[in-house]
């Protein structure tokens, strides 16, 4: 999966900047900033500067690493925006921080939306009563026409002076998809692309997925409380904004579960309890993560490190609040099962949500070589060993997938790191190489992934479901291929980044007749330039 020597090769483009014809040399790798800042500095105007660029016939040009290139003959005007605008915008903002504008706004946006709840609730409490009058009505009419005599009857209410009777939500509102023959045979694959989809629409590929494998039947689901119980997921709801550990980390892990089930065909190995407890493990996994993992939690001595003392803090917090959202009845998918059936089932989703803290991971992973060669589907303890190792694998999935679709997790996740491992250095906490952002590169943070956790636990569970090694196993033989590939690359340019740093220098000191760099320390756009003049 190695990229060409091509995508390596630089764009040119030809700048009218006031009059005077500027050229401007950069990577098809820079990102749309960069260049922005690369086109600041050749038009002479501070990097912050708002600009936009128009061809010949006065059409805005997009300013990113895919726009088009242009002959020394046809140039693009480089047009730079009245600053008056930047000025206003910086004194709106000082402004609102001296009025607190933003903060009046936010309280008042609050309260509005107390009310509006406390008003729907009250109104729900009068529908309610008023179709509880109508019934008792009914009920004493025939009670009277039948000249007073006993009846066995069910009542529809039933009024338990223990319980508290709370009033019924409406249906749920997110709009119903229709999903096309294509998109559920997509579900049904490790190489569906997970960011093609908006928030709403994943919650309706998870409640499709829950009706497919018969679990609604299965657990006499309420149609209306799996959709309530799924709207809990939703985005900035019970799954925070986190760069990586979000809602579409969720959708993609379950997604994963759904499609191995699929192709190991687990349906007819399995009961259809644990297709529920692979499901709705999968779904609420990673349910209100903070976004800083259990090592941080232990070493900033959190709330939850002090929870949980210190064992699996984030894995228990995810458990407590799947069930949190369960023990509500408007939200409970398992309200209709047996109470000693409801007692495994909990079990089970603990057990398996707690088998994702990546500590375990040797433990989890031996336990299942141990009993792979001689497994038996009808030893509960062999299935809950290969329930455990089944989330394993969905939770890490991604490089499974094809590299257009993986590679942006890849950067969400570094992200994440490097959040929290600026937090760590600010506060005197001990920082893992393979999070600071000054020691780690992407080729690096997944080829020893990959190698040493991915493929030899994909490995295992392909010893007892061969027909995973062409979909899952191979695609990750060839993510480590292609990260092996760029490290490769990246070494080479430390290698020559001496010669690189004089070369660049030499070039700066021609001003306006050599390329021009955003910052003289930009080493790999310098290279690939350098490699393009010595080809040219």
């Amino acid at each position: 999966m190695g990229s060409s020597s091509s995508s390596y090769a630089p764009k040119t483009v030809y700048l009218d900047v006031d009059g005077k014809v500027q050229k401007v040399v950069f990577s098809r790798h820079c990102s749309p900033c960069d260049i922005k800042e690369l086109l600041c500095s050749s038009s002479n105007v501070p990097r912050n500067t708002a600009i936009m660029m128009v061809d010949p016939e006065g059409a805005l040009v997009s300013i990113d690493p895919t726009m088009p290139t242009n002959s020394p003959n046809v140039y693009v005007s480089a047009d730079k925006e009245d600053m008056f605008q930047n000025v206003l915008s910086q004194v709106a903002d000082q402004f609102s921080r001296a009025f607190r504008i933003n903060e009046l706004k936010t309280e008042v946006t609050n309260r509005l939306a107390m009310l509006e709840k406390r008003v729907e609730l009250e109104g729900l409490k009068v529908v309610e009563i008023g179709k509880c009058k109508n019934d008792l009505k009914k009920l004493r009419d025939e009670m009277t026409s039948r000249g007073g005599s006993r009846v066995n009857c069910p009542c529809k209410y039933n009024f338990d002076d223990g319980k508290k009777v709370t009033p019924r939500r409406d249906v749920p509102k997110y709009p119903k998809y229709t999903l096309s023959q294509d998109t559920i045979e997509s579900l049904k694959k490790p190489t569906f692309d997970v960011w093609h989809w908006e928030h709403n629409e994943m919650l309706s590929c998870l409640e499709y997925m829950y009706h497919d494998l018969g679990l609604v039947k299965e657990f006499s689901m309420n149609p209306i409380t799996l959709k309530r119980w799924l709207v809990n997921f939703r985005q900035h709801k019970n799954y925070r904004s986190n760069p990586f550990h979000n809602f579409r980390h969720c959708f993609c892990v379950s997604q994963m579960m759904y499609g191995m089930i699929h192709l190991c065909n687990l349906q007819e190995k399995m009961t259809q309890t644990d297709m529920g407890i692979l499901m709705t493990a999968a779904v609420c996994h990673d349910l209100d993560h903070p976004g800083y993992n259990n090592t941080y939690q232990i070493n900033a001595r959190t709330e939850l490190a002090v929870r949980y003392n210190d064992i699996s803090p984030l894995e228990n917090h995810h458990c407590a609040v799947a069930f949190q959202i369960l023990s509500l009845p408007e939200c409970n998918i398992f309200a209709n099962v047996d109470p000693e059936a409801y007692k495994q089932i909990r079990q089970a989703i603990i057990t398996l949500i707690l088998a994702t803290d990546m500590a375990r991971h040797g433990e989890i992973l031996d336990s299942f070589k141990q009993k792979v060669d001689n497994f038996d589907f009808t030893n509960e303890e062999h299935v809950t060993c290969l329930k455990m190792v089944l989330i394993k694998c969905c939770d890490i999935s991604n490089e499974v997938r094809p590299t257009e679709v993986a590679e942006p997790w890849v950067d969400c996740l570094l992200e994440e790191y490097f959040m929290q491992s600026d937090r760590e250095k600010s506060e005197g906490l001990p920082v893992a190489p393979f999070m600071d952002r000054d020691k780690v590169t992407k080729p690096t943070a997944q080829i020893g992934f990959i190698k040493f956790v991915l493929i030899p636990m994909f490995e295992t569970v392909m010893k007892l479901f061969p027909q995973i090694e062409e979909i899952m196993v191979q695609p990750l033989r060839d993510s480590r291929d292609h990260y092996e590939e760029l490290k490769q690359i990246d070494d080479a340019m430390t290698e020559v980044e001496p010669i690189l740093s004089i070369w660049v220098s030499v070039c700066l000191s021609f001003g306006g007749d050599g390329p021009s760099f955003t910052r003289s320390c930009d080493l790999e756009n310098a290279w690939r330039t350098f490699h393009f003049t010595a080809v040219m």
